[in-house]
């Protein structure tokens, strides 16, 4: 559960939301093949989040989104991630009105279509 305070009070907010909004605005963007299992980082602990595809956390009211995505192949993978960040952060404020301090997006594949 996200929790977020102003001053009309707390707003709380399911994971599984963002998880779901999230996926539905990456499927309206170009490039993007699917979302993919974050991979482990050799030399580090296995953390709760380690193979999710979508994580969301708060730091100083803002939310911070983390996406492990494949994208499609021969697509130029900077437009296609400039292109992600604008589109997710735009949408999950229009649609909660909660900030987005950042949207961090890591390609973990290729695909062939």
């Amino acid at each position: 559960m996200i929790k977020l305070e102003n001053h009309l009070g707390t707003i709380e907010v399911s994971e599984k939301f963002f998880t779901s909004l999230i996926s539905d605005a990456l499927s309206d963007c170009f490039g993007v093949a699917g979302l993919a299992p974050a991979r482990p980082v050799k030399g580090r602990r296995k953390t709760r989040d380690q193979g999710e595809s979508v994580t969301v956390s708060v730091q100083k009211d803002k939310l911070v989104i983390n996406l492990h995505i494949q994208v499609t192949y021969g697509i130029n993978i900077s437009a296609i991630v400039t292109s992600i960040v604008h589109k997710i952060s735009y949408t999950v404020e229009e649609v909660t009105g909660i900030g987005v301090a950042a949207v961090n997006v890591f390609v973990e594949g290729m695909q062939i279509s």
